[in-house]
């Protein structure tokens, strides 16, 4: 294929299709924390970019009612060569807070990310770890009804996990909707109250949490959704 582009330079390639999804229909209820699980690759960080509109859909309708907070992609939205406390003040104004509430809840975002010492580094001398720190206490602090979040907790040590998850018991008390991708099928468990079942871009279950991760573990091929009736 490369000699022929060579040789061809203005033909026009063809390339394969890649269907991350496909025919995936669900709904999630306002104040739910919904879990998503899967293999690599079964469209599952691709769904929360369509939730977020960072990616369009192809066929179908995407209907969000409320205010989101994307917390998807490792370092999304910042800038690596800026330090922290300009990042943090672009990316919450981008996200929502206005000049008040940015100076009312500076302090906060970076008590919770435990990187006080750190805030006039610039990020591209920052790990992984302490990345994602900065990314959650943004986007718990801004004015959202749903939040998305992808398997990027994973990268953040245990201590910090835990302090994340006992945001979790806040959210559920102020009825906020959480969609919570992750491979940790414990923490899906605990905290979500149903739990989908994506392969190959295809919804394979829908249900509790616990029935779907068995599901999964034994990797049923069949579509199954948990408590319907199998009676037309």
């Amino acid at each position: 294929m490369f000699k022929e582009y060579f040789l061809h330079p203005f033909k026009r390639m063809r390339y394969e299709r890649n269907q991350a999804l496909s025919g995936a229909s669900f709904e999630v209820r306002a104040g739910e924390f919904f879990g998503v699980i899967g293999s690599n690759g079964s469209g599952k960080s691709t769904l929360l970019k369509i939730l977020a509109g960072i990616y369009p859909a192809d066929s179908g309708s995407v209907r969000v009612n409320g205010r989101l907070s994307p917390f998807i992609e490792l370092g999304i939205g910042f800038n690596l060569e800026l330090n922290a406390r300009d990042n943090v003040k672009i990316t919450s104004t981008l996200l929502g807070l206005s000049k008040r509430q940015l100076n009312d809840r500076f302090d906060k975002i970076l008590s919770f990310s435990e990187l006080e010492r750190f805030v006039d580094q610039k990020l591209k001398n920052y790990s992984s770890g302490m990345i994602v720190r900065l990314a959650y206490s943004i986007a718990i602090q801004v004015p959202f009804d749903i939040l998305l979040l992808d398997e990027v907790l994973a990268v953040g040590d245990e201590s910090f996990q835990a302090k994340c998850f006992a945001t979790f018991d806040r959210m559920r008390e102020e009825g906020k909707t959480v969609v919570f991708v992750s491979h940790d099928l414990k923490s899906v468990e605990r905290f979500c109250d149903r739990t989908l079942l994506l392969q190959a871009g295809k919804v394979q279950a829908l249900g509790a949490p616990d029935e779907v991760i068995e599901i999964y573990r034994h990797q049923e091929p069949t579509l199954a959704v948990i408590g319907a009736s199998s009676e037309a």
